[in-house]
């Protein structure tokens, strides 16, 4: 039965890929569409930066200088890329079960209010213990918010996309409520925690390797960074070498092969979204224990929805994750600087830009398949093979 379950998932890989085996190169998925699609999106955001009459090379040169030119901007870089990793990472797990997770912002949200909860509790800890707690408190409240819609969609039938997306409203209202009328700092009108002691703050990264005699400048680029590669290490190990790994992979790609293995789809789905919701829930580590080093509204900042396009660029592996993070990240510290030297290029500019690329890497991520296809069919057939395309 094992065998006609991978039978089952070869078929569905050729149904939802790049044509038949050896048609078509597999980096030509993985790597060239999306660099073409990353590139339109560009060239439409310097169109629109042509129109409000700004130069469109020197206003993406800026941004990427004020990116990744100096140490410092790298820095703060790889600080927004740690947060896009996790909910990258996070998306991924659901995708390959065949799940849709929109509710990585809400994860998120409670996966902070975990390490919140380290942080105000571990007074006077040494932060190596308060940084663990910090992990698996995070990951246990995000987990157990993603499973929810699991099992409900296991269970009972409901959406995924609807339940996530309802458990993000509820995710916000629940914050509110708990940092304005019991979590509070008391004597502040703030809807925020006191301070954590600076005893359990985790370590930014130029400190950590002031241990090591390495000097870097200062930024909000923290010890989770280190965390979210090892998180990409083992979501790799876990997808593609373990039994469960592969139970999901079966579930997501062909169910009927997978209950006629003997794969429960049930169990794999709240699973999956356990996993999805606690690699969301790591959000919290980088933002609150790592800098803002309180409990307070809205510090996830929207990355839960941009862990959607990262993890559609990066094709839901955790090398293009990396790369696709490390893209968002090049925008969110690069774009904030340049609406200091471009006045008119403001955030809502720099936002578009985004959402231009998002737009690219999601809804239109095969615009270009078809004609690449029909490109690498004729080079390697001859007209025989465009025929048979």
């Amino acid at each position: 039965m094992a065998q006609e379950a991978a039978q089952g998932v070869a078929q569905d890989v050729v149904g939802r890929g790049f044509g038949r085996p050896g048609d078509v190169p597999g980096w030509v998925g993985y790597a060239l569409l999306p660099l073409l699609n990353l590139l339109a999106a560009l060239v439409l955001s310097g169109l629109v930066i042509l129109v409000i009459g700004e130069n469109p090379l020197a206003v993406l040169t800026l941004l990427v200088t004020e990116a990744v030119g100096y140490p410092e901007a790298v820095g703060y870089t790889l600080y927004y890329t740690t947060g896009y990793i996790f909910t990258g990472l996070a998306v991924a797990i659901a995708f390959h079960c065949g799940l849709f997770n929109i509710g990585g912002e809400g994860q998120a949200y409670l996966g902070g209010l975990g390490a919140g909860l380290v942080g105000l509790a571990l007074t006077g800890w040494p932060w190596p213990v308060a940084a663990l707690a910090a992990v698996a408190l995070s990951g246990l409240f995000g987990a157990v918010w993603a499973a929810i819609p699991g099992w409900l969609q296991a269970k009972r039938g409901s959406h995924i996309v609807i339940t996530t997306i309802m458990f993000n409203f509820i995710a916000a209202s629940v914050m509110t409520y708990l940092l304005v009328d019991v979590l509070i700092r008391p004597g502040s009108q703030s809807p925020e925690t006191r301070e954590f002691d600076p005893g359990v703050w985790l370590p930014t990264m130029d400190r950590a390797l002031g241990w090591f005699g390495v000097a870097i400048p200062a930024s909000p680029l923290n010890l989770s960074f280190l965390w979210a590669l090892a998180c990409c290490a083992l979501f790799y190990l876990f997808l593609w070498r373990t039994r469960w790994g592969y139970e999901i992979r079966t579930v997501g790609r062909n169910e009927r092969a997978a209950v006629y293995a003997g794969i429960s789809p049930s169990r794999n789905i709240i699973l999956a979204m356990a996993i999805s919701g606690a690699l969301a829930g790591f959000v919290g580590v980088n933002e609150i224990m790592g800098v803002q080093h309180r409990i307070l509204l809205n510090f996830t900042g929207g990355v839960g929805f941009v862990g959607i396009a990262v993890a559609l660029m990066g094709r839901n592996h955790p090398v293009g994750i990396v790369l696709a993070a490390l893209l968002f990240g090049v925008l969110a510290q690069g774009g904030g600087q340049v609406s200091f030297e471009y006045p008119t290029v403001n955030r809502e500019l720099v936002m578009v830009i985004q959402g231009l690329v998002i737009l690219f890497a999601g809804a239109l991520e095969n615009l270009f398949k078809p004609q690449v296809e029909a490109l690498f069919r004729r080079r390697r057939g001859g007209p025989q093979a465009e025929g048979r395309a």
